[in-house]
């Protein structure tokens, strides 16, 4: 059998392990002592998804048998989110330029960031979807008083109206909806996330 993380082969013995769920529930032990979780698992070459696991699992091993896992910890999560705070402060920063932007006939950086806004968010969601592995560290996230869930939920019809203001070319909405809606909520995700 041969065991791959995070694409590097380890060295690893079998003591009584006899099938791939026996393997998959040794490392899970294992990634529990060092705060980590498994995100992926493949099996010979092929994703496992969740409604073949337990099948996969029941799999004898053999010599020919591969089992590769991508792996996330705790360490790296802090980082990601980290790096999404700087990306929302100067996220948040040229949202509340907008205005000026549309005024100078600058709609290719007003397009851009756009496009920007939308990625940030959903490399955020991401983010938060990854940290739902690790519930004793980042359960309490709170962004205005609210979980996640809920200041999405309040936030989304303003990115519907954003996105309307946008289409139907109304740039005095468009850059008041980017100053004083978008930009104070994404400075407060910022804010929420930093550690």
């Amino acid at each position: 059998m041969e065991l791959f993380v995070n694409n590097e082969k380890l060295d690893v013995s079998l003591e009584n392990e006899k099938t791939v769920g026996d393997v998959l529930k040794a490392f899970e032990v294992e990634c529990e002592k060092n705060q980590a979780a498994t995100i992926a698992i493949a099996v010979n070459g092929k994703n496992v998804a969740a409604a073949d696991f337990e099948i996969v699992s029941a799999m004898e091993l053999t010599q020919e048998t591969k089992i590769e896992l991508t792996v996330l910890n705790l360490s790296e999560i802090d980082n990601a989110f980290e790096m999404a705070a700087t990306d929302f402060e100067a996220l948040g920063e040229k949202l509340e330029q907008v205005s000026v932007l549309i005024q100078s006939g600058k709609d290719k950086d007003v397009n851009a960031l756009i496009k920007q806004t939308a990625d940030v968010i959903d490399n955020f969601c991401h983010i938060v979807a990854y940290s739902a592995l690790f519930p004793e560290a980042y359960s309490n996230i709170t962004i205005e008083g609210k979980s996640v869930s809920d200041f999405f939920a309040e936030f989304s019809p303003i990115l519907h109206d954003f996105e309307s203001a946008l289409e139907s070319k109304d740039t005095v909405l468009t850059g008041d909806l980017a100053e004083y809606e978008l930009a104070p909520r994404i400075k407060a995700i910022a804010q929420a996330i930093r550690r």
